[in-house]
Parts: C-alpha cells; sequence; structure tokens
C-alpha cells in the first residue's frame, strides 16, 4: 500500500441532485481512496442560486447531505459556494487547512477553478470522465475545459493520445486510467427483477460537435442506429431513460420498436436505488454516445462496471474498448443490430458462464485496489 496521503476529491455530485448512477462514479474514487488508507475529503463546488431559496433544505443540500452520511463522509465534506467563501460541511477555514495539506487533488473536469485554491494543493490532477468531448470542446469549439494549473492530466479514454483515435490532445501528455470500482460495494448479485438487459441513460446530454467530417453525437444518435434491434431477438430491453416528452417521434419508434421505457426517477434517483436496478437485472445493453464511437477512445461507461462487478453479463456498443478488454466472454462489443443479436445469443447460451466472466472482468480490470494505486503511483 501507498504511504498515507492526503486526497482531496472535487466533483459534483448535488448540482443536479438525485443521480444515483453518477453519484456512484463519484463515490468509486472516493470509498477507493478511503479503502487504500488514505486521508480524503470531497469538495462538491456549487452554484450559490442552487441554496439561496432554501438554504439548507434545497434539493441539493439535502441530497449532498444524505449521501455524505450515508457513505461516511459527514465530517471530511463540503459543498463551496463558487465565487464565495463559505462553504457547507467542513467550515471554510479547514477547508482552506485541508487543501494546504493536500497531497493529491483530483479535480473532476476542472471544477475547481479557483487559483487561491487549486494552488494551495501540491500535486493537481484534472481528471477528464468525459473523453473527447472533453478534448474537442477545447481544442475545437475553443472552450476553456480549465486545463491550466494543474501538474497531471489523466482520463478515462485508455486511446486518448493514440494513433488510432482522431481526438486531439490540446497538447497535453494524458495520463489512460482505468475508472475504478469498488467490488466489496458491489457484490455478485442473484435475484432478477428485470429480466432482460437494462440500461440508464439520457437520451440527449448536451451539443454536439462536428470535427473533420465527424458528428460527435449523443446517445439519442447512437441508439437510433440499434432501433430495430428488439424486433431481430427474443431478449427484452428496458431503459430508464430520461427523455423529454416532446420527442414524441422517437418516443413512438423506441416502443413501436419493443424498447420498454421506465422512469429513470424511480429507479436510479439515489445510490441504493440505482444499485438495486443494476443488480436485479440481467445484464446491460450498453448504449454509448455517437461521439464516444467515433473518437474510438476506449470509454467503458461507469454504469457497465457495476453490472461487471455484479456478475450481470454486458453488451456493448464497441468504442474502441476491445482493445483493452477482449471480449466474448462476460463483456461483448457490437457495432450494428447483427453484431448485437450475434452477442445476445452467445449470452444467453450460458448465462451462468458468462456471469462468472464479468465478475472476473471487474476483479482484473477495474478494481480500485489496483486502479487506484496505478492512477497515484503516476502523479505521486
Amino acid at each position: 500500500m501507498n504511504a498515507k496521503l492526503n486526497i482531496v476529491l472535487a466533483s459534483s455530485i448535488a448540482s443536479v441532485p438525485d443521480q444515483g448512477g453518477w453519484t456512484w462514479a463519484v463515490l468509486q474514487f472516493l470509498l477507493g481512496f478511503k479503502r487504500l488508507g488514505h486521508d480524503v475529503t470531497y469538495l462538491e463546488v456549487i452554484e450559490p442560486k442552487l441554496l439561496e431559496e432554501h438554504g439548507e433544505f434545497s434539493p441539493s443540500a439535502m441530497y449532498f447531505r444524505q449521501v455524505m452520511a450515508d457513505f461516511d463522509f459527514r465530517r471530511s465534506s463540503a459543498m463551496l459556494l463558487k465565487g464565495r467563501q463559505e462553504a457547507v460541511g467542513v467550515p471554510y477555514d479547514q477547508l482552506i487547512d485541508r487543501l494546504r495539506r493536500t497531497n493529491v487533488l483530483i479535480n473532476v473536469s476542472g471544477i475547481l477553478q479557483d487559483e487561491s485554491l487549486l494552488l494551495r494543493c501540491r500535486k493537481r490532477v484534472y481528471l477528464d470522465l468525459d473523453p473527447g468531448f472533453t478534448q474537442l470542446w477545447q481544442a475545437v469549439q475553443n472552450i476553456d475545459m480549465h486545463f491550466a494549473g494543474h501538474t497531471h492530466h489523466a482520463t478515462i479514454g485508455m486511446a486518448i493520445g493514440q494513433a488510432d483515435c482522431p481526438v486531439p490532445t490540446c497538447g497535453l501528455n494524458w495520463i489512460a486510467t482505468p475508472q475504478p470500482i469498488v467490488l466489496e460495494h458491489w457484490p455478485i448479485a442473484t435475484e432478477i427483477e428485470y429480466d432482460g438487459l437494462t440500461t440508464v441513460a439520457n437520451w440527449r446530454g448536451y451539443g454536439s460537435i462536428d470535427h473533420d467530417g465527424v458528428f460527435y453525437g449523443q446517445k439519442a444518435h447512437s441508439l437510433r442506429q440499434i432501433i430495430d434491434l428488439p424486433t431481430k431477438t427474443s431478449e427484452k430491453f428496458i431503459l430508464a431513460l430520461a427523455i423529454h416528452e416532446n420527442e414524441t417521434k422517437d418516443l413512438a419508434l423506441l416502443r413501436d420498436n419493443g424498447w420498454r421505457l421506465i422512469d429513470p426517477n424511480l429507479v436510479t434517483s439515489s445510490p441504493q436505488r440505482f444499485q438495486k436496478f443494476v443488480q436485479r437485472s440481467k445484464g446491460e445493453i450498453g448504449i454509448a454516445k455517437s461521439g464516444y464511437v467515433h473518437a474510438n477512445c476506449g470509454w467503458v461507461s461507469d454504469r457497465s462496471l457495476c453490472y461487471l462487478a455484479s456478475g450481470r453479463p454486458v453488451v456493448a456498443m464497441e468504442t474502441g474498448f476491445s482493445r483493452f478488454i477482449p471480449p466474448g466472454e462476460g463483456m461483448f462489443a457490437f457495432s450494428n443490430v447483427d453484431e448485437a443479436v450475434a452477442a445476445i445469443d452467445a449470452m444467453n447460451s450460458d448465462y451462468p458462464k458468462h456471469r462468472k466472466a464479468a465478475r472476473a472482468i471487474a476483479e482484473k480490470n477495474f478494481d480500485s485496489d489496483k486502479v487506484l494505486s496505478e492512477l497515484l503511483a503516476k502523479v505521486t
């Protein structure tokens, strides 16, 4: 084990509360570093307006406090009001002292931007959890992604910087790191309630990008390419899909082609609900944003890790990840409907075998003990 470090993780879970899946993506780092024996502080940077009307009873504050209490970070977490010397949780003056003593700051998407705070930390790691889009926004759309001020830049895009990945590096040396999963929090599941392949997704997330004749789009663009998948197989497909009711044409196409839609607020509004949904699913149908697909960046969904660790096979849209995780047992890659059908048939031909293989993939490739130890070794 590494020597005990003071680590601050800066991210955001409360700005858009009740997103249990995203909350787990952040928790994997917090819980993983803590499991390694490090002193970990969670720092949320939040717009003051989200707290102004209802204060401590605002949805953001209540969600933040609940999650931090549930996972034993109540005394080591703070919400920093952006642009102010105010914090909820750990008092502001104590937060300043923690930053001064910090060995490593993990700054997710550069959310901590105040240089008077950022530069107090010795090692400052920009962590990119949205590979391809992050670099394209900076290089193509000239959006300041706040790369400056960091000593290291890490990304979960395992192929960023490689010759067969067309994404610009923005002149940075990106450290590729898999996402972690804390296996003790994700045991092998047994009960199946959702007897089909499920996933959690936003139909549209944010703006798409055109670059060198390639369109880097959203999940809407990817799902439309396989809209008739349920008509080609007897497998069931259940989507906890956030899609606006005005998307009437796409909603009709999804339903007409056999996709079952459920309200994501019912199954993913807390970390506990998200975990129950994943673990009681038969497996995952992994729909990647078309931007990840065209970037060929090696992205693997943090949600897929939760399925794998739970012993739930994953049938995922190819993003170049198969160069790093050979597919075919427990995890499958597809680029079109025919390949998806073949993968589902293979999974169903020996489901118990693929359940075991799924867990083995999580243990071999994404175990937080290994992933986070290796990341720290590269930045300290």
